[in-house]
């Protein structure tokens, strides 16, 4: 025997007039159509099975159906009615022949009474399958042990609604839900999902459509200030009612609807909407489905008025809007005559649209047949000796997996859950205030996470207010590529500033939380959405300075070379052979090496220039200063070898003279092997001078070998300084000295500035700082030392003569 709870009342009150009296019995009130209609779905099953050869053949299944009034009392009260085998209000239509135990219970339809239920039965392991319990609680097998369903649970659901409002970009959302288990649970679940996709709540309020209308009235006041435009309600369809009929009082329109499969696909509530406030609403519902016999086994309701019953007296009544009889209030009624036809009458009872929750109760009561063929050994017979045992029946249906005439296919996963799958629906408002479910996805759970929401992009949504744009509901506006996300202090996550990225930052992602830093040789660029390669900086010739710097090194290698062609014209000038010619040649040619060198501080260093510009010009400055110590050193030798018992100038002749600088320029020359040797110079990125550019230079490698090439540079222009000084009072016809000792100050005063200049200075200004110096100092020699000796031999050459040569004074060593 199967027994059914079902509520053919949606409400209740006590029977009582004050709280001085002890309190009667529940009165049930307000006839819910839908009761008979689950009602019918099982009794539609049962005579099915019934009239089956195939599916226990010759075992007859009975029934008892209880109305639970949607109570939670009254369900724990029939329940244990229908354990102890007392009669209380039963339907009329109890075909057993004789006393049976039942062996599974169908029902109930909401999640709260279906636990209460469950925690009685659960410790008889007498199984118990609700067709429209959906919450994720009643999974929880320790608590609930013998409980099963043919709908999923709102674990999925709740998953499923908050996907669907990530999907269409709603991240400022609120939140209604029905205050009991079904409400509660699903919304936690909700809740959830929906912080680990981002989305927030800017509220979320329970209520029961037995609360006062104050409550309402609190909740309607949230809605008003709140900003959010998107309400996902998981409410059933009786509290939906309610909370329509009160938005239709104060105006609500505007707002997007989200909704559960408890009312997204009720009709009736639909037809509670006159002011169409829900139009353009979405949400799951469970997926369409057909049972073929079951509209015409539903609609013949003469059967039910086979008994007395007050409950299908009622039914009947409310029915066809009738009366058996006068009423005492003096209301005219049509008399009923139990023979209405029911073609008639359009109401709640006649609609089919609830026809996947009427399959689900049909195929619960062939869960439990297809459960009991296996336990009584079915074949063409049953065995009916066999001792029938609740928790052996409750083994067989977790275990059962069969297919209805349909081809749907039933079984029960280790919660007692079925697979979950839900069709994606659109209310779409028609003419006549009608309003089509439009189906336009679906959510599968049986498919990989990332294809589970699958939504049907040819057909067109209709949003709140028949708009065909997609509503926005966002706390902030998405922040652009270029910046990232500030929270906004005391507010949720979802509400938030837009910060620009810092330099050398981007973000390229909408809403970025974080700006990411560029890699060392990128650089963020003016819209802070990607990173573009640094510029790379060095001195180069096609800059201007780097062309003029060009330009000078070889206008001062040519003046050189021009001075060296004069030299050479009027070598055997007295002037010339006077100032030692071969020394004089050798320093024009080193000249022009410096000069020279300066170009090899110019363009992009590589491993060879960086070796090559600092030896070159440690080198030639070296060869250059050594030709002025030797110039210098001859003639002061020359006039201190007139002292008596000198004879200096053998010890300083031609020879000596070569290789004193051969010798000098051999010291720079093993400093810079040694250096190149050690830790050469080498090409180097400087990150730190600039944030947006690459500072391509030559690092030192050895800082004690470039302050050795220097210093040692720097020791033989001082030499050289000191005795060009001492021979500053030399006869006044040889003024060589006076234009040494000037050229030598020009040259050191250059060097000393250029230390602290070259420290400083960043980047490339520094190689131009180095390649200033090597010009200025360069150019100081050469016009200090050769531009006098020029001007005699081009424009005074009748002072270039050997008498003005033997000046007063004059050694005789520099006549020759």
């Amino acid at each position: 025997m199967l027994g059914g709870i079902f509520s053919f009342h949606s409400s209740w009150k006590n029977r009582q007039d004050d709280y001085t009296t002890k309190p009667l019995p529940l009165q049930c009130t307000s006839l819910n159509f839908r009761g008979f209609q689950f009602a019918q779905a099982m009794l539609f099953a049962i005579e099915e099975i019934n009239n089956s050869t195939d599916l226990l053949p010759g075992i007859f299944l009975g029934f008892r159906i209880y109305d639970a009034c949607g109570s939670i009392a009254r369900s724990v009260k029939v329940v244990l009615t229908l354990l102890n085998g007392n009669e209380i209000n039963a339907s009329p239509s109890n075909t057993c022949t004789k006393h049976g135990q039942v062996q599974a219970i169908m029902g109930e339809t909401s999640s709260s009474p279906s636990a209460a239920i469950a925690t009685v039965v659960g410790p008889f392991h007498i199984p118990q399958i609700s067709h429209f319990s959906t919450c994720a609680c009643l999974s929880d097998k320790t608590k609930y042990p013998s409980f099963l369903r043919t709908i999923p649970s709102d674990y999925y659901q709740s998953r499923a609604l908050a996907h669907l409002v990530k999907h269409f970009g709603w991240t400022w959302v609120g939140a209604v839900r029905t205050n009991d288990d079904y409400g509660n649970n699903g919304m936690a679940t909700f809740t959830e999902t929906a912080q680990q996709l981002g989305i927030c709540l800017e509220y979320s309020v329970a209520f029961f459509r037995t609360d006062p209308l104050e409550k309402i009235q609190k909740i309607i006041d949230v809605i008003k200030a709140s900003t959010s435009k998107v309400i996902v309600a998981f409410l059933s369809h009786m509290d939906m009612d309610v909370l329509i009929h009160e938005f239709s009082k104060h105006n609500l329109f505007g707002y997007q609807w989200v909704g559960s499969e408890g009312w997204i696909f009720d009709s009736q509530t639909a037809a509670t909407d006159k002011n169409n406030i829900l139009d353009g609403a979405i949400g799951l519902s469970i997926p369409k489905a057909h049972v073929s016999g079951l509209r015409e086994f539903m609609f013949d309701v003469k059967p039910l008025n086979s008994s007395n019953n007050d409950l299908f007296t009622e039914f009947w009544e409310e029915l066809f809007s009738c009366k058996f009889k006068q009423s005492n209030s003096g209301e005219i009624q049509k008399d009923c005559t139990g023979h209405e036809d029911l073609a008639e009458v359009k109401n709640s009872f006649t609609d089919m649209s609830l026809m996947p929750i009427f399959n689900n109760v049909y195929k619960g009561v062939y869960a439990v047949a297809h459960a009991l063929h296996a336990v009584l050994h079915c074949n063409k017979t049953c065995d009916i000796n066999v001792q029938l045992d609740p928790f052996t029946i409750l083994q067989h249906i977790q275990k059962i997996h069969f297919k209805t005439k349909e081809g749907d296919e039933v079984y029960f996963n280790e919660n007692g859950d079925p697979a979950a799958k839900y069709e994606i629906i659109n209310w779409q408002p028609r003419k006549n205030s009608i309003v089509d479910f439009v189906t336009v996805g679906l959510y599968d759970t049986s498919l990989p996470s990332d294809k589970q929401l699958n939504l049907n992009l040819n057909k067109s949504l209709i949003w709140t207010q028949n708009s065909l744009q997609v509503p926005v509901s966002v706390c902030s506006e998405k922040c652009p590529p270029g910046t990232r996300k500030v929270l906004q202090k005391g507010k949720p996550v979802c509400c938030y500033d837009c910060l620009r990225c810092a330099e050398g930052e981007m973000s390229n992602i909408t809403d970025s939380p974080i700006c990411v830093r560029c890699p060392h040789e990128s650089w963020s660029n003016e819209r802070r959405d990607a990173c573009i390669q640094k510029e790379a900086v060095f001195l180069s010739y096609e800059e201007i300075m780097g062309a003029l710097l060009t330009g000078a090194s070889l206008f001062g290698t040519s003046i050189t070379t021009v001075v060296a062609l004069i030299f050479f014209k009027h070598r055997k000038t007295p002037l010339v052979r006077a100032n030692n010619a071969e020394l004089s040649f050798l320093l024009l040619f080193s000249l022009t090496l410096c000069f020279l060198c300066s170009l090899t501080f110019i363009g992009q260093p590589s491993e060879w220039s960086c070796k090559l510009r600092h030896t070159a010009f440690g080198i030639t400055f070296v060869l250059c200063i050594s030709c002025i110590l030797g110039k210098t050193m001859v003639v002061l030798m020359a006039f201190k070898a007139r002292l008596p018992g000198r004879n200096v100038m053998n010890w300083f002749g031609p020879t000596n003279q070569r290789l004193s600088v051969l010798g000098f320029t051999l010291i720079q020359v093993i400093i810079c092997i040694l250096w190149l040797t050690i830790s050469p110079p080498f090409p180097f990125k400087n990150f730190k001078e600039f944030k947006d550019k690459i500072i391509l230079e030559c690092a030192l490698g050895s800082v004690v070998g470039f302050w050795a090439v220097l210093g040692y540079i720097g020791i033989l222009a001082m030499l050289c300084f000191i005795f060009a000084f001492l021979a500053r009072k030399l006869p006044d016809n040889f003024n060589e000295a006076k234009f040494i000792t000037f050229s030598m100050l020009i040259f050191c005063a250059v060097w000393i500035t250029f230390i602290p200049a070259y420290v400083s200075s960043p980047g490339k200004f520094s190689v131009a700082v180095e390649i200033f110096a090597i010009l200025a100092s360069s150019f100081g020699l050469l016009i200090c030392i050769f531009f006098p000796k020029c001007y005699i031999m081009l424009l005074k050459p009748e002072r270039n003569t050997k008498k003005n040569m033997m000046g007063k004074g004059a050694p005789k060593s520099l006549q020759k």
